[in-house]
C-alpha cells in the first residue's frame, strides 16, 4: 500500500513538472501582426524608443542603433544585438509577431530566450500596440550590416536556464497597485514599464532577479552602486526638482549628473515631453 502510493505521488510530482517545462519553454502565444508603415505610427514609435531607452544600449559606433555595446554583469558579458533592419545581422526579416514576442516576452523568433540583461520584464508591461509602434519605427532606419561579438559567459549560463529564471522572476514580482490618478499612473508606465528605471535601481539577489520588496532601494552595477530613487532617497527632491532632473540633469545641489545616468538624460528622458517627464516626478514623489 505504502509503495503504491509513493509511487502516485512520484507520477503526479513528474506529470505536474512535465507540465511546468512545456509551459515554462513553450513560445508565448502572440498574433499575427503586420508592421505598419505609416507616418503616424513611425512617429509614435520614435518617441517610444526615447522613452524606452533603446539608444542607450544599441546605438553602435556608426551611429545607428547596430549593437556592440558591451554590458558588465556578475555573470559574464553581454552584447547589444544589431536591431536596425538588415537582414543578415539584424531584424530585417522579422516579423510583427516576432518583434511583439521579443520585446514583451524576452524570445527571439526561432523560440530561443534572450537574456534578462535586455529588460523584457520591463517592457512586458507595454501594450502589443506600443510595441508596434516600436517596430514600425526600427523598421523605417537605414539598415547597419553589422554582427555584434558573441556573449561572454561562463559555461554555466546557458539560454535554456532562463525558463527557470523567468518562474523564480514572476513568484518573486508582486502584483503592482494601479493607480486611480491618470497622471501618476502614466509616471508609473514610464518609469515601471518603458523607461524600466528599475533594472538599474533596484537590488537584486544571488540570481540576479528584482528584489521588488525593495524597489528603487539602489543596485550595483560592474563599476559600482547605483543610487537610490525611492520615496527616502528622493524626501528633500520637490516633483519640479524631478522634471528639471529628467530634462537636463541638473539635480537640487546645482551639480549636473554624469556616468551612466548622462545618456539618458540625453537619448531617453530628455526627449520626453513636459507632461510625461511631470508625471514620472509625480510617480516618483506620489506613487511610491
Amino acid at each position: 500500500m505504502i509503495r503504491k502510493v509513493i509511487g502516485a505521488i512520484l507520477a503526479l510530482s513528474i506529470t505536474f513538472l512535465a507540465i511546468l517545462a512545456i509551459w515554462a519553454f513553450s513560445p508565448p502565444s502572440v498574433p499575427h501582426y503586420d508592421i505598419s508603415s505609416e507616418p503616424d505610427a513611425i512617429a509614435r514609435g520614435e518617441y517610444l524608443v526615447s522613452a524606452g531607452g533603446c539608444v542607450s544600449c544599441h546605438e553602435g559606433s556608426d551611429g545607428g542603433l547596430s549593437g556592440g555595446l558591451a554590458i558588465e554583469s556578475p555573470f559574464g558579458t553581454f552584447y547589444a544585438s544589431n536591431i536596425t533592419p538588415d537582414p543578415s545581422t539584424g531584424i530585417g526579416d522579422w516579423s510583427g509577431q516576432d518583434l511583439v514576442r521579443a520585446i514583451k516576452h524576452g524570445r527571439s523568433p526561432d523560440g530561443s530566450f534572450y537574456y534578462p540583461a535586455f529588460p523584457y520584464r520591463a517592457y512586458a508591461g507595454i501594450s502589443d500596440d506600443e510595441a508596434l509602434d516600436i517596430a514600425a519605427w526600427l523598421m523605417a532606419q537605414e539598415p547597419v550590416s553589422n554582427q555584434p561579438p558573441e556573449h561572454e559567459l561562463p559555461a554555466w549560463v546557458m539560454r535554456w536556464q532562463m525558463a527557470g529564471w523567468n518562474l523564480l522572476a514572476d513568484w518573486n514580482t508582486p502584483e503592482l497597485p494601479e493607480y486611480a490618478d491618470p497622471i501618476i499612473a502614466r509616471g508609473a508606465h514610464l518609469s515601471r514599464n518603458l523607461g524600466h528605471c528599475g533594472e538599474c535601481h533596484t537590488p537584486r539577489n544571488a540570481l540576479g532577479i528584482s528584489d521588488m520588496g525593495r524597489e528603487f532601494a539602489g543596485g550595483e552595477m560592474s563599476d559600482g552602486h547605483v543610487e537610490a530613487i525611492d520615496a527616502d532617497a528622493l524626501a528633500n527632491w520637490s516633483e519640479e526638482d524631478l522634471a528639471l532632473f529628467l530634462f537636463i540633469g541638473l539635480k537640487p545641489d546645482g551639480e549636473y549628473v554624469g556616468g551612466k545616468m548622462e545618456p539618458v538624460i540625453e537619448h531617453n528622458t530628455g526627449r520626453l515631453t513636459d507632461e510625461d517627464r511631470q508625471a514620472m516626478a509625480a510617480f516618483f514623489k506620489r506613487g511610491l
